[in-house]
């Protein structure tokens, strides 16, 4: 019994040796990656004020680093004061050969940092940028993934104002273009060159949402610069923006034209309505440059003439002309009154000049010569109506019409009246060729602009 006893403590005493060196022999890869920080990043091992060497190790070829930029949103585009705001995700990865470790059999794909101050950092800077910051709730969204090949990615999320220059000689019927630059503060292209991401080096989000503009399309390139000293390197990327016309539809263009068509109004009311003309005349001419002013608050005081300027100085032209088509009425009425009554005075007086020519031939001789005058006139004005009729059949085409248009004018008795009936077709038939040509000449160009 005590053979088979000593056997069984001996076999219990093995089984319990295994499992205690199997539970020693388990790897913990959580405590490696710690192990692998410290010594990639060890104070004697890696030095961050060093950049990496170049492609393969070489020492004097530049150290490069491919950017990818992914828009989240872009919040505002702003006239005024020529910016606009966006938010995306910035990544630049590199190779540093000096972070390579041991994956343990591909069991550690990868270290995270959040901290990156503890590696070289390429100097990038954004050079159209006027005001940005990162984001740090809830924690600061920056991330640095080590790979044991020693490439580097770097990932963080930044809001930006950035200027944006514009050419506002087409507003509103414009197309932007807005730039992100990037370039390198302190590295001359001798030591580090920026390249775009070979596959997407730009992403958008799929929502994206602007209140004024549509992102037409965008475009990739390089902006390298050279200074006193050196060439550095820049990468950009220039982001397209149309207009939406439609808000300045409903906002300007209609509500001017709905201005110009009431100060047309006035041609219509009676020319001695002097008040209810004046009033309405005033109040569009007032309401048209309140609508100016208003849409060139919102624009800078840029030194050309935009597409707006042309269609607000034309409104406000019309309606000012309105105006002073009622002053030149007002004026031919008051002509018309002071002639019509020197002509009735006239009449009067000529009559009593003829009734005192015929009293004083009455007392002379007894004979009245004005009736055989009276009797022979009829036939001189029947004379002079045939002639009359025998040269328009002889005359031009081009002076029948002209005739036409005097004979339709002299419906009207007064020249105050003719004025009112001229504006009451001219001033619209001038509107709408402006309309075409307007509309003809700023579509074409900016047709031309996108080609």
């Amino acid at each position: 019994m005590s053979l088979y006893k000593s056997i069984f403590i001996m076999l219990t005493m093995c089984l319990i040796n295994s499992g205690w060196g199997a539970q020693q022999h388990k790897t913990n890869y959580r405590e490696k990656e710690k192990e692998v920080l410290d010594q990639i990043l060890g104070p004697g091992s890696y030095d961050a004020r060093i950049r990496p060497s170049g492609i393969n190790g070489t020492e004097n070829n530049p150290c490069n680093v491919h950017i990818n930029i992914f828009f989240r949103s872009i919040s505002k585009i702003e006239d005024y004061h020529m910016e606009y705001s966006v938010q995306f995700t910035f990544r630049e990865q590199w190779t540093d050969e000096r972070l390579k470790f041991n994956d343990y059999g591909g069991r550690l794909k990868y270290l995270t940092l959040t901290e990156a101050n503890r590696v070289w950092m390429p100097d990038l800077f954004f050079s159209n940028e006027k005001e940005g910051h990162f984001h740090n709730i809830i924690m600061p969204n920056v991330y640095i993934r080590i790979f044991p090949t020693g490439s580097v990615l770097y990932s963080i999320r930044i809001s930006l104002t950035l200027a944006c220059p514009m050419n506002l000689k087409l507003y509103p019927l414009d197309r932007q273009v807005c730039s992100l630059r990037m370039a390198s503060y302190g590295w001359t292209t001798d030591d580090l060159v920026f390249y775009w991401k070979e596959d997407d080096p730009v992403q958008v989000v799929r929502n994206l949402h602007l209140p004024r503009f549509t992102l037409e399309k965008f475009n990739t390139d390089y902006c390298n610069s050279k200074t006193n000293t050196g060439e550095y390197s820049c990468l950009k990327v220039d982001l397209i923006f149309k207009r939406e016309f439609s808000y300045y539809l409903i906002q300007i263009y209609i509500p001017c034209c709905m201005l110009v068509i009431v100060s047309w109004v006035s041609f219509w009311l009676d020319q001695a309505a002097v008040p209810a003309r004046v009033s309405l005349g005033v109040t569009t001419l007032l309401t048209m440059a309140t609508q100016t002013s208003g849409i060139n608050a919102s624009l800078p005081p840029v030194s050309y003439t935009k597409a707006i300027d042309v269609w607000t100085g034309v409104c406000l032209t019309f309606v000012f002309g309105a105006l002073l088509e009622f002053a030149l009425v007002n004026y031919a009425s008051r002509s018309d009154m002071y002639r019509d009554n020197m002509q009735k005075k006239r009449r009067e007086s000529e009559l009593e000049h003829a009734a005192a020519l015929e009293a004083a031939d009455q007392l002379e001789d007894g004979t009245t010569f004005p009736m055989v005058v009276s009797y022979y006139k009829p036939l001189v004005r029947d004379g002079l109506s045939k002639d009359k009729r025998r040269c328009e059949v002889h005359m031009p085409h081009q002076e029948r019409r002209s005739n036409c248009c005097r004979s339709w004018l002299s419906k009207f008795p007064t020249r105050s009246k003719r004025i009112d009936v001229i504006s009451r077709i001219t001033f619209p038939l001038v509107f709408a060729l402006f309309n075409v040509t307007y509309w003809s000449t700023y579509l074409f160009r900016q047709d031309q602009d996108n080609e």
